[in-house]
């Protein structure tokens, strides 16, 4: 089973997504399907083909949610050690290419959202960035070519 890593907050905001999806969501699309069959010949209704593939989209996402929750593993920044980059800390680079600073924050892949500055571990640059020190240079090998990465700074 894949280790997910996530914040104190990330994984309370996770379990309050499954119980709105277990407590609305589930008996939302079960009164859809209900309805559906109302209209009659379900071998030609499709309101009750689309509900019911919204019932296994609903499904699909309930056991991932618990798949994950199970399996994760709290961030706990008084474990980490803000001289190596790591998954929850935050790091500030100087990006060759570009000639310019960008920062990172480093989660789970549950939590990240790159427009936002927040990058998985498992992402090619973040992966690339882990076990670093202040210093390093970063070489991050992409399909298009390798990216280049002066560490700056490390923070929890």
């Amino acid at each position: 089973m894949e280790k997910h890593y996530l914040t104190a907050e990330g994984k309370k905001q996770l379990e309050e997504k499954l119980a709105y999806y277990k407590s609305v969501r589930r008996p939302e699309v079960a009164k859809k399907i209900g309805m559906a069959r109302e209209f009659g010949d379900l071998s030609e209704n499709s309101e009750y083909d689309a509900a019911k593939e919204e019932q296994a989209q609903v499904e699909a996402e309930i056991s991932e949610m618990e798949d994950i929750l199970l399996s994760c593993e709290i961030i706990n920044k008084k474990n980490l050690d803000s001289d190596v980059v790591n998954i929850g800390t935050t790091v500030t680079l100087y990006d060759e290419e570009f000639d310019e600073e960008v920062t990172y924050k480093i989660l789970g892949s549950t939590e990240s959202d790159p427009a936002k500055g927040i990058i998985s571990n498992a992402s090619p640059v973040g992966a690339a960035l882990l076990g670093h020190k202040k210093g390093d240079v970063v070489t991050v090998n992409m399909p298009h070519g390798a990216l280049k990465y002066k560490i700056l700074g490390i923070r929890l």
